[in-house]
């Protein structure tokens, strides 16, 4: 819908020849009153339904238990089965398709459900109440906007500044590195305030910088309420913490992940965070009993399951802390704070788990057996872990299936809702069991706060907004459910939760939609889908799977697409920021590149060119991309041109046999792919060769932290110096050049990024 003319507004005083002679009238800008709430969402990343304390796990959550013992604790509400799609649902109140979200935000599809970036059409709750008076502030993981525009460049009409926030402080894509991450303040980039080595992690500076942004506004204008959104990135794989974390986790799963999820799944029972009689779903394809596994791959796993307990454990301690200033500022009492997760627990740790996601991801399977020789490293500044499948079904007790499905293990997570001025003190920690989801979140704070939102809003007509408050619900344990009808799609796995029925089809990627196998559960009696009543009452599961469709058209689901090819490959005709040329020029200075706007040297032909004037001693990275953990480093030391070649901590490093000539030189070098897993590297100084080796490990899918020009940012690739190790040289130009795109490439591609997300 194109936007019209904003009309000027019409003066409503009175202008004569004089002052004396004039009335004067002042506009005053909207605001929602002085006793209007706060409102505060906490949302946590891969979080399943049974690893809050609350909710079954004994992973220490004293904070989050706290607010569930003073508010209200949902037993049974749903999101979509994946990051994005749950955000824009969550933000906005409506389906995640019929705004355009129906899976990652990286990519377009070139139909409606798929615009990589939330429809101008679906205000979110910033806009909403930023419109009436609110300050609104965002920190922590965005992941709502086309990945080839989170560059320097932008445009940034879709960051979260232009999307209803005043502030804005946190990362743009899918995961980042919690000790090296990359950084965005408002619509510019930033470096980390500290180091890891001083005792810097993201989730302490997003809340550090979330109270900051709320003590300034209620410094200067306590009249007026704010709302504050706080994705973390925890705990999304890398699992990170400080080591005393670590340490306090040590040896706490070496019994495994049977012994371990039958007890969390019988304290479930105990809480009555799931009904009585409900059973414990078995074993997903693809774990194994623990008591069969080897030695070697008990310890890895176990170890795994620590970081990742850790991580919770620290991040659960940041909310405390945020709570905690809020009580300080005087603000507590009436605040609205929500607190849930985003999807189930993750399955991108493969059957073993991983000691460098990207490794998994690029069809390398991780053997426990040398995996285990790096076990302290796991949770630290140097690992990228993930856990394997049969942790991730433990923290979905008493569930089967995982993240990216529609099963209940994909999107049955965990619910807290916390407001002392608006929860009387008899329902203070008590449970809902009404089914709820993810889009009736935002309709809810809507009634609470008496709003309605616009029909139009920044001269965008509105969609309406069709998710359903559960305010009702809130006030009286006894009250029906607010959504009886409920449609989930992911990837073509589809699901309808229609009152206490549900229909549900697991989809196998490039297999016919209409071959999926429909199964049916009494969620009343089955609440962990273990007794399927597909053949024994087929009539309601036909019932079921038409009103599937309907939901399906009515709330802009189709067409039904399992393929990411397409999607993946970037558009080179509409303004991108890749040339159909596949030449890329880059002059210093520069910000870093986010991975998806930089041209990566993952699985294809690179080859790179630097022209750099320098005297003798003048060293430094020329380019880099990745981290520690896995990337490729350029640079220039010892007078000798030298690029590392970081394969997920196995460093193959090429030293020209040359010196780099002082004043006017080009260096270069190429990456070029000789088998499925293996290629070559090749230096060159002024255009003769001066080094070449083979690549035992040619990486195709390398980090989520992106390329910079000129130095190091973050974590150093190299353990040749410490980052940034600025090139201390004239740097004039960089020039990139890759080798056409093959149907290969894209799949490769789609199917790795995919997986990490």
């Amino acid at each position: 819908m194109t936007r019209g003319p904003v009309p000027i507004p019409t003066f409503e005083g009175r202008i004569g020849r004089t002052r004396a002679e004039s009335e004067p009238c002042f506009s005053e800008p909207p605001h929602p009153g002085e006793d209007s709430p706060n409102v505060v969402i906490i949302l946590l990343d891969d979080t399943g339904f049974a690893q809050f304390g609350c909710y079954g796990s004994d992973i220490d959550t004293p904070n989050v238990d706290r607010l569930a013992e003073g508010g209200l604790q949902f037993t049974n509400f749903h999101v979509t089965p994946l990051c994005s799609p749950t955000r824009a649902a969550l933000l906005t109140g409506r389906s995640q398709h019929a705004v355009g979200m129906r899976t990652l935000a990286n990519f377009r599809s070139g139909f409606p459900n798929q615009l990589g970036h939330v429809s101008n059409h679906a205000a979110t709750v910033a806009e909403v109440l930023s419109a009436i008076g609110y300050a609104t502030f965002c920190a922590g993981k965005w992941h709502l906007g086309h990945t080839q525009d989170s560059s320097a460049a932008g445009p940034f009409d879709q960051w979260p500044l232009g999307r209803g926030f005043d502030r804005f402080y946190g990362f743009l894509e899918g995961e980042t590195d919690q000790f090296n991450p990359e950084l965005i303040i408002d619509n510019h980039r930033a470096d980390p305030p500290a180091a890891p080595e001083d005792g810097y992690h993201l989730s302490e500076d997003l809340v550090d910088q979330l109270l900051l942004m709320i003590g300034d506004s209620k410094g200067v204008r306590p009249d007026r309420p704010f709302f504050a959104y706080l994705p973390f990135g925890a705990t999304h794989a890398p699992h990170q913490s400080p080591a005393g974390y670590l340490a306090k986790y040590r040896g706490r799963y070496d019994d495994g992940w049977d012994i371990v999820r039958e007890r969390w799944y019988r304290r479930q029972l105990d809480l009555g965070v799931i009904p009585e009689g409900t059973r414990l779903a078995p074993r997903n394809p693809g774990v194994d009993p623990w008591d069969t596994l080897p030695e070697t791959h008990q310890r890895f796993a176990a170890r795994l399951q620590e970081a990742f307990a850790a991580f919770l454990d620290h991040t659960d301690d940041q909310i405390g802390r945020l709570v905690g200033g809020l009580d300080r500022l005087g603000q507590l009492d009436n605040t609205i704070l929500v607190v849930l997760s985003d999807n189930g627990a993750s399955q991108e740790g493969g059957p073993f788990g991983v000691m460098h996601e990207m490794k998994w991801f690029n069809g390398i399977p991780e053997i426990p057996e040398e995996a285990v020789a790096r076990l302290d490293e796991i949770g630290g500044p140097r690992s990228y872990v993930n856990y394997p499948w049969g942790w991730a079904q433990c923290g979905n007790s008493p569930f089967k299936w995982y993240k990216q499905n529609t099963h209940e293990g994909g999107v049955h997570v965990p619910l807290i809702v916390h407001w002392p001025e608006g929860i009387g003190a008899s329902e203070r920690g008590t449970m809902r069991h009404q089914f709820t989801n993810v889009s009736d979140v935002v309709p809810t704070i809507y009634e609470l706060l008496g709003i309605t939102p616009p029909e139009v809003l920044n001269g965008f007509e509105q969609m309406p907004v069709t998710g359903h408050s559960f305010a009702p619900v809130m006030a009286d344990a006894g009250h029906p459910a607010t959504n009886t009808l409920q449609y989930f799609e992911m990837a073509g796995s589809r699901a309808l939760v229609a009152g206490h029925w549900k229909a549900v089809c697991r989809h196998i990627h490039g297999t016919d939609f209409d071959a999926d196998q429909w199964e049916l559960y009494d969620l009343s009696a089955d609440a962990s889908e273990c007794d399927d009543l597909a053949t024994r009452q087929p009539d309601k599961l036909a019932e079921l799977i038409e009103l599937w469709w309907s939901e399906a058209e009515r709330n802009g689901v189709l067409p039904l697409d399992d393929s990411f090819v397409g999607m993946f490959r970037p558009r080179l005709n509409d303004r991108s920021p890749h040339p159909t040329s596949r030449r890329y020029r880059y002059r210093p200075p520069m910000s870093p590149i986010a991975v998806q706007a930089a041209p990566g040297p993952g699985g294809r032909r690179f080859s790179l060119d630097a022209r750099v004037t320098r005297a003798v001693g003048d060293e430094g990275v020329i380019w880099a991309t990745g981290t520690a953990s896995a990337g490729v480093s350029m640079f220039v030391q010892d007078d000798r041109l030298v690029v590392d070649y970081n394969a997920f901590g196995d460093h193959t490093v090429l030293e020209s046999d040359t010196e780099v000539p002082t004043g006017d030189a080009t260096v270069s070098m190429c990456l070029e792919r000789t088998s499925r897993t293996a290629g070559t590297l090749e230096i060159a100084i002024d255009g003769v060769e001066c080094g070449r080796c083979d690549l035992p490990v040619f990486m195709g899918i390398i980090s989520a932290v992106g390329t910079s020009i000129g130095r190091d940012h973050g974590s150093a690739v190299s353990d040749r110096y410490a980052a940034p190790f600025p090139f201390s040289g004239t740097l004039h130009e960089v020039e990139i050049q890759l080798a056409p795109r093959t149907r290969r490439d894209d799949v490769n591609t789609a199917r790795a990024e995919m997986a990490r997300q």
